[in-house]
């Protein structure tokens, strides 16, 4: 047999290349069918340089697609043939810096399946080790300081390699070759267990036992994982009382974190929720979110983790950590974000300490340094979809194609309540993780923190920025006071495009924008929209009766106002109203700080105080979930399910605008039935919200083309609600469109005022 000519290439490599052990799987690749070269890191993509006859090359490429890394996302292969140069062997070189447009920067990683087993074994020198990683885990976004990625452009690079660590980087066939965050006991990050008027415990094994024995005592601590600090406590009625006591968080649903048991791991999810196969799934996805799950009939977790709720929000341990921590604890843990109400989650130790004293009794600390924080990912599944609530740690940077080209780069800053940013340039979108609700120092800070991250990431300079209409909002002030080109989108347009954008080739849409509010184009508060068109082309065509909210933005947090509201433009009164109204209606009847809304959310609100479940919120949707689990929980008795009340047709009205306007009025004489219970109240308000949306869908398709429907806004995070409106929906052959990737509340404004911009 005669030797094949020597051949050579070079190709270029794009997409999610970088901090998903790529370099190294190249390596082993060469080494495997006996071809030299190099591959090194410039910027956001892989040069690869590859010698050998034509047969192994071709194998090669073919390998080099189909054979990558699970955590790799492969945009483009180029390849060209070029003049074989002298080469003994394969290695990796030093990486460029240079233009960031091919940057892709990955998510932080749960543990994964090899080094969770190996920090299990007693013969291994990472045995029980809290931050034991390789090449397929650990963190990322957290740690990645600037690109290329490199050890020394992370938050790692103060760490260096201890000899046998070294020795495990430079190991071609080892699974921690040229893995950044490499670390074990003798020269990575250490914990540190910190009580007051105690001794600091510098030992890792022994800080982690000092954590679980205040645990089991009932003492809340504060715990630094990946993407920033946890408040851990006991899941029981007495602990749980306790933090919110101290939290200031009366009713607002809590996290549990669940120890990882049996094969699959789900064993704990199966005995304390009645969970479907795939929110099982979406438990032990690489994202490892929260998930809502619907509480066990059986066997159930303490009534003060979700109070009036039919689900909890259950999450698999995702770090080596926490690995450790549920391990020895063995029971479940409650395990909500270190923060004050509605700010980013606190990352560094002093802050924690100073923030926290009066809310933790104890803190476990690690001085691996956490750049930017990144909270927990949230997700529900609704007739068997899987929604986005929240983006965050295992999902963000969120990484989307554009299905155009910009001409320039434009930031996004989104809205006011759970805020993200986005970054679009050419064809590209990224999404920040959320950052929360901007009325705080801390969140604004960490908000310009994320642009000028994302922008120094990706290699964009921005010129031209987005934000919405609505003048009071603190993303758009810091708009305005930028210095930038600024484009205003209005809320539900925005939320439209966004759903729009998920869903090509499906235009013209007739999309029904229902949230809270948002800030209208006639200068009222809408939140019951119909749009029709497509994204920088919306037509409204469709609303709900206005009426005008007595004290304006305090409806919002007090439902009892919104019920007035109602009441008031029906010349009805209340003798059940919680406040005295006297000067408030005076107010009202003059229009002073009344400001007219469309609001479905504020209808719901409005359900919900006139059947007597929420007269004052303790937290955003607080009202509308609990009138959902008032029926939810009659519905689960069998006794209650063969009594239901019939849906309300309320009437449509063809304003003279143009508009068809759905009349709550009708609503108002079974609302404030008291020989009704609440339940089936609250049954009849979604059922009649639901037949109202159908018949306003029917008028307009007798008058305008759609090819689907397109639910979006925080109403339709309501399960109940969503699941009736698609059934009647689908019966009548209507295509209904869902959020799949983007979050259908405020943390998808960014992305949605993006696409609206950019197709105006």
């Amino acid at each position: 047999m005669t030797n094949r000519p020597l051949q050579a290439r070079q190709l270029t490599v794009t997409g999610r290349v970088q901090g998903v052990g790529f370099r190294p799987f190249v390596s082993r690749l060469a080494h495997h069918l006996n071809l030299s070269g190099w591959v090194r890191n410039q910027s956001g993509q892989v040069e690869i340089w590859i010698q050998g006859n034509s047969e192994l090359l071709d194998q090669f490429e073919h390998a080099l697609i189909n054979e990558a890394p699970p955590l790799a996302k492969l945009q483009q292969l180029n390849s060209h043939t070029v003049i074989p140069i002298e080469l003994d062997s394969f290695t990796i070189l030093p990486s460029l810096r240079g233009e960031l447009n091919h940057a892709h920067i990955p998510p932080d990683y749960f543990i994964c399946a090899d080094c969770l087993q190996e920090m299990h074994d007693k013969t291994e020198r990472r045995y029980h080790y809290p931050f034991i990683n390789c090449t397929q885990c650990g963190p990322r976004y957290t740690l990645i300081n600037r690109l290329p990625y490199d050890r020394p452009n992370t938050s790692m690079a103060d760490f260096s390699l201890c000899p046998e660590c070294l020795a495990d980087y430079q190991n071609p066939i080892d699974r921690r070759f040229h893995a950044q965050p490499l670390a074990c006991p003798a020269c990575g990050p250490k914990l540190t267990f910190r009580q007051p008027e105690q001794e600091d415990i510098n030992d890792n094994s022994a800080a982690i036992k000092a954590t679980v024995a205040v645990l089991r005592a009932g003492l809340i601590v504060a715990v630094k994982g990946i993407g920033g600090y946890h408040l851990l406590c006991s899941a029981s009625e007495e602990v749980i009382l306790k933090l919110r006591s101290r939290k200031q968080r009366r009713f607002k649903p809590l996290a549990v974190m669940l120890p990882w048991q049996g094969i699959d791991g789900l064993d704990q999810v199966r005995r304390y929720a009645n969970a479907t196969a795939e929110e099982q799934a979406l438990l032990i996805d690489a994202m490892r979110p929260i998930v809502l799950v619907k509480k066990s009939p059986d066997i159930q977790l303490a009534e003060t983790i979700a109070p009036n709720m039919q689900e909890y929000g259950l999450m698999l341990p995702y770090s080596p950590l926490h690995h450790l921590i549920l391990e020895d604890y063995a029971a479940p843990l409650i395990a909500t974000s270190a923060n004050i109400s509605g700010e980013p989650v606190l990352t560094e130790a002093d802050p924690v300490e100073a923030r926290l004293e009066l809310i933790a009794d104890a803190f476990l600390h690690h001085n691996r340094p956490i750049l930017r924080p990144a909270d927990d990912s949230v997700y529900k599944i609704i007739a068997n979809r899987i929604q986005p609530l929240r983006i965050g740690r295992g999902v963000a940077p969120l990484e989307i194609d554009l299905p155009f080209s910009l001409t320039s780069p434009l930031l996004a800053v989104g809205g006011q309540m759970k805020n993200t940013i986005a970054l679009a340039w050419e064809n590209r979108l990224v999404m920040s993780p959320h950052i929360g609700d901007l009325g705080s120092l801390r969140s604004q800070q960490v908000f310009e923190q994320t642009i000028a991250d994302l922008s120094q990431l990706y290699g964009v300079s921005v010129q031209h920025c987005v934000c919405d209409a609505h003048p009071d909002y603190s993303a758009t002030r810091w708009a305005e006071q930028s210095g930038l080109i600024v484009h205003k989108v209005f809320h539900h347009r925005a939320h439209a495009s966004a759903l729009a954008a998920e869903h090509t080739g499906t235009e013209p849409l007739l999309v029904f924008t229902w949230d809270g509010t948002g800030y209208g184009e006639n200068g009222t508060l809408w939140g019951g929209e119909g749009l029709l068109g497509q994204p920088g082309h919306w037509q409204r065509v469709s609303s709900f009766k206005p009426f005008r909210l007595p004290g304006g933005d305090k409806a919002s947090r007090e439902p009892w106002r919104s019920a007035l509201a109602l009441l008031w433009e029906q010349n009805q009164s209340w003798p059940d109203c919680p406040v005295d109204t006297f000067l408030l209606k005076h107010a009202w009847q003059r229009h002073i700080n009344s400001p007219q809304s469309s609001s479905v959310g504020r209808l719901f609100d409005a359900a919900a105080a006139l059947t007597g479940i929420v007269q004052f919120a303790d937290f955003e949707g607080h009202a509308p979930m609990w009138l959902e689990a008032a029926y939810n929980v009659a519905a689960s008795n069998i006794y209650n399910q063969i009594s239901t009340v019939p849906p309300i047709d309320l009437p449509l009205i063809h304003h003279n605008n143009g508009l068809w306007l759905s009349d709550w009025a009708p609503l108002l004489p079974m609302l404030t039935n008291t020989d009704l219970a609440p339940s089936k109240r609250g049954q009849c308000f979604h059922a009649s919200l639901a037949l109202a949306l159908l018949t306003q869908a029917r008028q307009i398709q007798q008058e305008h083309h759609f090819v689907a429907i397109g639910l979006t806004g925080g109403v339709f995070q309501n399960r109940l609600l969503t699941e009736q409106v698609i059934a009647l929906l689908e019966a009548e052959g209507f295509k209904v469109l869902l959020p799949e990737r983007i979050p259908g509340n405020d943390a998808g404004i960014s992305f949605g005022q993006v696409i609206e911009a950019a197709t105006q």
